[in-house]
């Protein structure tokens, strides 16, 4: 049995106090300390969170009684605060992104493999139920040879959320925000390296965004087949859905790209429609914190480990950089 962990938060967020803490507790783990940028939003949040010390500084959180860190900090910070654990010799469950810049991704990567230490990414949707019985029926050949997939990822962005991801920090925007996720997901699922991405971004929000809150993304996947997605932190109304295409069926996935335990699973082929029971609903982040635990003791992998990220960092990237260009671009040119 894995061991109960002790834990350090770094970076006091929303998604680590409604989210991660919460499902480290149900693990049996322990939050020793909090680190935020802000003295007073982190003692406020440690004492709103029962957590028994508050610190500004890194360098103190990394020294703590802990065994590992959840690094949920802004985008543009991931990559030096996991160098840092690695180098303390800590286990890192990291936002996504890993980082803003491949290469700086790779250098955690690397970094951790050398401290011999876990990385995970908290990318929590391929974990879910459902998309692991998706993945399932692909790979049991329900549909045959699969031609395509799509991903329709647009939400509202929750009023709470909306600071840096919208206004001209490094890292922020929809395509790093929510189209990493949407490759964490279709990169195990179709099985095949992405080739290449082409992508379309704007602002559509009622608010004076500095970063695109609307992409859409085309992907090319081994030789011949293609992926899409639509992302959005502007669509209030609008179903979360992924579809797979194949040639002798598709599966469709309604509401599954969220945070929580839900959505339906349905599969057409010649013999028509019909559902397909979902057995496993464990919260996804359960699922994360107890594929993390299980790999520091050394009992299985993470549920997305550091190559997950990498090659869902690879595609986001050329996504965005395929919006500002205007062209098509190679996952090559994001990867040499």
């Amino acid at each position: 049995m894995p061991k109960e962990l002790r834990w350090g938060l770094v970076g006091a967020s929303d998604i680590a106090a409604t989210r991660v803490l919460p499902a480290i507790r149900r693990a049996g783990g322990i939050v020793q300390i909090v680190q935020s940028g802000s003295k007073d939003h982190g003692r406020g949040y440690a004492a709103g969170n029962e957590i028994p010390t508050a610190t500004t500084e890194l360098s103190e959180a990394l020294a703590a009684d802990i065994d590992a860190v959840y690094i949920s900090s802004r985008n543009d910070q991931h990559a030096a605060q996991a160098l840092a654990a690695a180098a303390a010799g800590k286990h890192i469950l990291l936002e996504k992104p890993l980082a803003i810049d491949y290469a700086e991704a790779q250098s955690v990567v690397a970094a951790c493999e050398r401290a011999g230490v876990v990385l995970a990414i908290n990318h929590h949707l391929p974990g879910a139920g459902t998309h692991a019985r998706i993945r399932e029926l692909v790979r049991g050949g329900a549909i045959g040879r699969v031609l395509s997939a799509s991903i329709r990822h647009a939400v509202m962005l929750s009023e709470r959320l909306r600071g840096w991801r919208l206004f001209g920090t490094p890292g922020g925007g929809v395509i790093l925000d929510i189209t990493v996720h949407d490759a964490s997901v279709l990169n195990p699922l179709i099985g095949h390296p992405a080739q290449t991405v082409t992508a379309l971004a704007t602002s559509q929000g009622r608010w004076p965004a500095t970063a695109e809150d609307a992409a859409m993304v085309a992907i090319t996947y081994g030789a011949d087949i293609l992926a899409q997605t639509h992302d959005a932190f502007t669509s209030a109304f609008t179903e979360t859905r992924l579809e797979v295409h194949g040639e002798e069926g598709s599966i469709v996935g309604r509401g599954v790209m969220t945070q929580d335990p839900v959505g339906q699973v349905f599969l057409t082929d010649r013999s028509g429609e019909r559902e397909i029971p979902v057995d496993d609903r464990r919260d996804l982040y359960d699922i994360a914190i107890g594929a993390f635990a299980g790999a520091v003791a050394g009992e299985g992998s993470p549920a997305a480990s550091g190559a997950d990220g990498l090659a869902a960092l690879a595609v986001a990237q050329a996504a965005l950089t395929s919006s500002l260009t205007g062209r098509a671009v190679p996952i090559s040119d994001i990867t040499k």
